[in-house]
């Protein structure tokens, strides 16, 4: 699979653009969201190849919504990274059983992020 769009779901507008242009330039397209209820309209009009999303945001949490999507057969199939500033080790096994693909901690290293999203396609 080949990873061309990439929803970014994240309460912070100043990541989501920040992680916006980052992979603009390196050739994505971007789809934004602030809150699991955003991404949930967003994900009825188009299904995106890839999901970054962010653990603390109002509402349901990434984590909440990480497990929704893996476990919903509609989106089952799209990777997510979670790409939050919770980086205890514990976070990172849980983002993983909630069914992330990965995990990255903020603030994010391009060539980290650029590497992850190679490596799923």
């Amino acid at each position: 699979m080949s990873v061309r769009n990439v929803l970014i779901v994240d309460d912070s507008k100043t990541e989501l653009m920040y992680l916006g242009e980052m992979l603009k330039k390196a050739g994505y397209a971007v789809s934004t969201a602030e809150s699991a209820d955003d991404a949930r309209r967003s994900l009825e009009q188009t299904k995106p190849d890839l999901i970054l999303m962010d653990v603390v945001m109002p509402g349901q949490n990434g984590f909440q919504f990480t497990r929704a999507l893996s476990r919903d057969p509609r989106y089952a199939d799209v990777p997510i990274i979670m790409c939050t500033s919770k980086n205890q080790e514990t976070d990172r096994v849980w983002g993983l059983r909630q069914g992330a693909h990965d995990y990255i901690t903020k603030p994010v290293n391009q060539a980290e992020l650029l590497s992850k999203i190679k490596a799923l396609g």
